[in-house]
């Protein structure tokens, strides 16, 4: 499997890089090859030779450092994702994939315009913050998973939510519902890193990047996840969501 960390010094915001450790690491305890290269602004590199694009998340800062190399990529992203690669957008990445994030101060950041979604900035008093947890419905698969969010933008006109909001705000403020997903794209604002406490999740990801490259149905080796998913349950209980 081959994964591309895009904007890696960048974007990286809540240990956004734990998600990189753990598809690595669950990939490896199956003798599944993972190589992992990155790519920051002027950098030159082909999106399409890749089975999972990753995109963590980043301040309004960082997004308008980063927004205009973005845009410059778009059309070797949608030649990727017309090849069947798969995208991990966190936060800033996710907002990125939209029409265009409208910050605080006023300044509309330009989009790749994937999707149909838009984010604006609210003002404090609705900004979207604390542990959250979701229930979930990825490839006809439902389960529960938890992360940190912690974002001023208001994320709206998603037609496609990655999850139904069990504790916490999501996409907008006591919005409901959190996230953008489709065959190809899981996009969330939950940070924590993601993955380290939600296997579940991780492994849909692995299996869906596996899928580019393969006309059979990919079986991945069930490991233990007595740990990850202990940790998941402390956390759950605490929101009062198990």
């Amino acid at each position: 499997m081959k994964i591309l960390w895009m904007y890696h010094n960048l974007m990286d915001l809540y240990g956004d890089k734990g998600n990189i450790h753990v598809l690595k690491m669950r990939c490896e305890k199956r003798s599944i090859s993972c190589t992992v290269d990155t790519c920051t602004i002027g950098d030159s590199i082909d999106i399409n030779a890749y089975d999972l694009f990753f995109l963590g998340g980043g301040a309004d800062h960082e997004q308008s450092l980063i927004f205009e190399d973005l845009l410059k990529r778009k059309d070797n992203i949608m030649e990727a994702y017309k090849n069947r690669t798969q995208f991990l957008l966190i936060c800033g990445g996710y907002q990125l994939f939209g029409a265009y994030y409208l910050d605080q101060s006023g300044n509309r950041i330009e989009g790749l315009n994937m999707f149909p979604y838009y984010t604006e900035s609210s003002d404090r008093d609705h900004r979207c913050i604390g542990n959250i947890a979701l229930e979930v419905n990825v490839d006809g698969e439902t389960f529960k998973t938890i992360g940190f969010e912690n974002h001023g933008g208001q994320t709206k006109n998603v037609d496609s939510p990655l999850g139904r909001v069990l504790y916490g705000h999501g996409n907008t403020f006591d919005g409901g519902y959190e996230g953008f997903v489709n065959e190809q794209v899981i996009a969330t604002y939950m940070h924590g890193p993601l993955l380290p406490k939600n296997p579940r999740l991780a492994d849909i990801i692995i299996k869906r990047a596996l899928q580019k490259r393969s006309n059979e149905e990919i079986i991945l080796e069930p490991l233990d996840d007595t740990l990850e998913l202990k940790a998941q349950e402390v956390m759950l209980k605490r929101l009062n969501v198990l």
